[in-house]
């Protein structure tokens, strides 16, 4: 149980970090020889992306891309390609912006979690440096060796998936989402709008074209939290 009366809710890619965590990690497993054909990996990799960006990819079809290369590697293996990535790809692109915001909430209070549809993996190294204790993510399956069998195991964090596991988390706290006075969901796809209908502060975050017009028809929040650099 917690005492908090405020809730704030994190996506990841292009909302607290600059990128895409999915597809760089991806890419970085081609463009170093541990995805087969490096050429033919990237291609797949960009299409999943674009597919995702205009909302037209299912939670299976990026699982059997994503978490079948997590069957790449043995555990140990891929710990070590996993550091390498962070060190690499990912500290680099934690921005002080970033962490200013998800501080600003935890200064203040509030249950944080980041929600995302990219794989546990992936994210939980990310969600550590960010200081975020709570992570809500695609969980990748194990069998009972420890490796990875490619597939998704329960719910997906993915579209209204997202806001089944937000609901079931919060219960297993003894919680509703109507117990918070207050609610903010950050996010810049339009994946994401099942969660961002049901908070009481949604947030457009470096939003995508679609998203940035219909939350300015809502009258919603926009923040565009990496102006600087993408200007």
């Amino acid at each position: 149980m917690t005492s908090a009366e405020r809730l704030a809710l994190f996506d990841l890619d292009h909302t607290l970090l600059p990128f895409d965590s999915d597809h760089l990690w991806a890419d970085f497993l081609a463009r170093t020889g541990r995805a087969g054909d490096p050429e033919l990996a990237r291609q797949r990799n960009d299409e999943l992306l674009r597919r995702y960006d205009e909302g037209t990819l299912s939670a299976e079809e990026a699982a059997d891309f994503m978490l079948g290369l997590l069957r790449l590697g043995t555990p140990a293996e891929l710990a070590r390609w996993q550091h390498d990535y962070m060190e690499q790809v990912i500290l680099p692109g934690i921005l002080p912006v970033a962490r200013g915001l998800v501080a600003h909430h935890q200064d203040h209070g509030d249950l944080c979690a980041i929600v995302t549809s990219t794989n546990a993996f992936v994210t939980q190294p990310i969600a550590d440096v960010l200081g975020v204790p709570n992570l809500i993510a695609t969980v990748p399956e194990r069998d009972a060796q420890g490796r990875y069998t490619g597939r998704i195991q329960g719910t997906p964090s993915f579209q209204a998936g997202k806001v089944l596991r937000v609901r079931a988390w919060l219960r297993s706290l003894g919680l509703q989402l109507e117990d918070f006075e207050e609610s903010w969901f950050y996010s810049d796809s339009m994946n994401d709008l099942p969660l961002l209908e049901v908070v009481s502060h949604p947030v457009a975050t470096n939003p995508s074209p679609a998203l940035r017009e219909l939350a300015a028809g809502r009258g919603w929040q926009i923040l565009d939290l990496f102006a600087d650099i993408q200007s």
